[in-house]
């Protein structure tokens, strides 16, 4: 099929690469889907310029996150009591006689033993 339309050559590489069904396409890939359904004077050139244009294409080892910080061995502890994890639970329905809504969780790492205490 030949193509004058500039609306359907950007439909035309917009399914070819950016398939829902495939998510983006190799540009060889994406040369031979076009190739095999329409062709227009540049279509080559237009189709690989394309290709060039997605982040995908541009960025494929890029992070999206945040860097992560340096590696460090955690301390093992030789007792109980040496090195404590808390944290907090809140936004819990009221309960008890004080109506708690919120709980400070605290950890013993050596013993692995939890102590829970309600909290306003």
């Amino acid at each position: 099929m030949t193509l004058c339309s500039r609306l359907l050559i950007n439909t035309i590489l917009h399914e070819s690469h950016d398939s829902i069904y495939s998510g983006p396409l190799s540009e060889d890939r994406t040369l031979e889907k076009v190739k095999n359904c329409a062709w227009w004077p540049s279509w080559r050139k237009e189709t690989i310029e394309y290709c060039h244009t997605c982040d995908r294409f541009q960025n494929p080892n890029r992070s999206t996150g945040k860097k992560f910080g340096l590696m460090l061995h955690i301390q093992e502890p030789k007792s109980p009591w040496e090195f404590v994890h808390m944290d907090w639970i809140p936004a819990l329905p009221p309960s008890g006689d004080k109506s708690y809504n919120s709980c400070l969780v605290i950890l013993d790492r050596y013993s692995k033993t939890p102590i829970f205490l309600p909290c306003h």
